[in-house]
């Protein structure tokens, strides 16, 4: 496999004509991964743009959820993981129905035992627990968990879903840093899941005192998979696509920046004139470092890391995709 950068972009954007492709990479992923993608984003952002997109294959530079939302979508589409073992901890940290795998262990993890399920519950476990309650899945989700809840959310809408469901409960998982932000800003009860990701839950008040002490003009974005006393510390709380809007209508001028550190690349190239500082230096998924243009090019070449949702599992995780879709 050829070394050179400028002879594998020449070789990937070959093979990308030759199949009719489109590459999408998430926030998160390489410099030099997110450069030569068709686009940026989001991971459902992503996958709505390339269902509008005519092409027959999607290389999707991110985790495997976010290739399943791809084939959820664009069923008709070949969609290609380049890095098959590049997956989410916290989406894995919920099953359906089958055994758990065992569970990752990360330090912080100090939720009240009250307030979410312990891992060896399963999602069918809760609802029957709370019949009838609505289950709100985070985009962050395997399909077959999307399958089995009612309605999906992001990071930026997850409030505007709760509110819009009938009842004074709701179910959310699996994450619950996104769930207790929730429940500060609604009125409704959110029964949640013990999941977290693990970059954003390393995240702790002190750092967020360490970088104002160090950046004391800087603004702190945050994203909403952080602890809720790190949330109430932030001067903006958002997603990472609401960080790039941010950060560009901003008047301000120097931003701390609490996500994973892939977003950095974008804010700067979208933001030369300001400047940027990571909450911690450690902010890195390795699973979505994985991805590389080797691995890109790999992929076209051997058509390997085909994600296809099963359609018994796909067309009701769609429906719970609309559902959401559907709020204004």
């Amino acid at each position: 496999m050829p070394s050179d950068i400028s002879s594998l972009r020449e070789q990937i954007l070959e093979f990308k004509e030759q199949k009719r492709a489109i590459i999408l990479s998430h926030n998160y992923q390489r410099d030099e991964v997110q450069e030569i993608a068709d686009f940026v984003g989001d991971s459902l952002e992503l996958s709505r743009t390339a269902a509008t997109i005519k092409c027959d294959m999607i290389v999707f530079c991110g985790v495997n959820f976010m290739a399943e939302s791809a084939s959820i979508l664009s069923p008709e589409k070949t969609v290609l993981l380049p890095e098959i073992n590049a997956v989410c901890p916290m989406a894995d940290m919920i099953r359906v129905d089958s055994p758990r795998p065992v569970r990752r262990s990360f330090p912080g993890f100090d939720t009240p035992p009250s307030f979410v399920y312990p891992p060896e519950f399963t999602l069918r476990d809760i609802k029957q627990r709370y019949p009838g309650v609505p289950v709100v899945a985070y985009v962050n989700t395997t399909a077959d968990i999307k399958a089995e809840s009612d309605i999906c959310c992001t990071s930026a809408n997850v409030v505007k879903v709760i509110d819009s469901l009938p009842g004074d409960q709701v179910i959310c998982i699996p994450d619950k840093n996104l769930s207790m932000w929730a429940t500060k800003n609604t009125k409704k009860k959110v029964i949640a899941w013990d999941g977290f990701c693990h970059v954003h839950e390393r995240v702790t008040p002190e750092d967020v005192k360490r970088a104002r002490a160090e950046h004391p003009g800087a603004l702190v974005m945050a994203h909403p998979e952080c602890r809720i006393e790190v949330l109430d510390m932030a001067d903006h709380v958002t997603s990472t696509s609401g960080m790039l809007r941010y950060a560009t209508s901003s008047t301000a001028r120097e931003f701390v920046v609490g996500t994973e550190i892939g977003l950095m690349h974008r804010l700067r190239k979208e933001n030369p004139e300001k400047t940027f500082y990571p909450l911690r230096k450690d902010m890195i998924c390795p699973n979505m470092k994985k991805t590389t243009l080797n691995s890109i090019l790999r992929a076209f070449k051997e058509n390997i890391h085909v994600i296809k949702v099963p359609e018994h599992i796909r067309v009701p995780a769609k429906k719970a995709l609309d559902r959401m879709l559907e709020i204004k």
